[in-house]
């Protein structure tokens, strides 16, 4: 208990200096980077609420190609289907994430194919690694013994946390058969059971809370 107390000081000194924002990648080729529009403000709601940080309530929206995009250490992108970057968004996005930016995509169940081939655009020579059970980033704020929830069910597959690394810290994670932001969205949309949709919003936590800390 006094070692959690110590983290959340830390963390709070540090991270009430400026307020949190997420940014969510529109990207081209047809898929639906604006799906569940309701996630991202509870989610950012939820954490203002149940932890010492302060984050801005609306996400904001940019092309990796904009001026101020690389102002935004904290990437969020989905869809359920394909995603296709130009040749300018693949070294946009590059440079982020090689200067300390993070991105977290959450397959919305339709984007993995193409999400997998362009992320191979931007990092050739990067495999993605499968997170286990007991990685950091499931005890970073809570603890979430059983790793990444299932959300929805699609083709009988657990749910997988994979990331990319630059050395030692992630720069991207990549949560896949969990739908994570449909767990986010109002309660109303997917009528899923609230324990679900604490699971999916306590997880959000840890991934932010791991991603400004690691």
């Amino acid at each position: 208990m006094i070692k959690k107390a110590i983290f959340l000081f830390s963390i709070s000194s540090t991270l009430f200096a400026q307020s949190f924002s997420i940014a969510r990648v529109h990207y081209s080729g047809g898929g639906d980077w604006y799906s569940d529009p309701s996630s991202l403000p509870n989610l950012l709601n939820y954490l203002n609420s149940n932890t010492p940080m302060s984050a801005h309530p609306e996400e904001f929206r940019i092309k990796l190609t904009d001026d101020d995009a690389n102002q935004y250490p904290y990437l969020y992108m989905t869809g359920h289907g394909n995603v296709r970057f130009t040749d300018d968004e693949v070294i946009a996005l590059r440079s982020i994430l090689m200067n300390s930016g993070f991105l977290h995509a959450d397959d919305n169940y339709g984007m993995d194919e193409s999400f997998r081939r362009e992320m191979r655009r931007v990092f050739p020579n990067k495999d993605l690694v499968t997170l286990p059970h007991d990685h950091p980033i499931f005890s970073s704020y809570y603890q979430m013994l059983n790793g990444l929830p299932k959300v929805h069910e699609h083709d009988n597959h657990p749910p997988q946390a994979l990331a990319l690394f630059e050395g030692e810290r992630m720069i991207m994670l990549y949560t896949y058969e969990s739908d994570l932001g449909d767990g986010w969205e109002d309660a109303n949309v997917h009528h899923d059971p609230l324990p679900i949709r604490e699971a999916s919003l306590k997880m959000g936590v840890n991934i932010i809370y791991f991603a400004l800390t690691q």
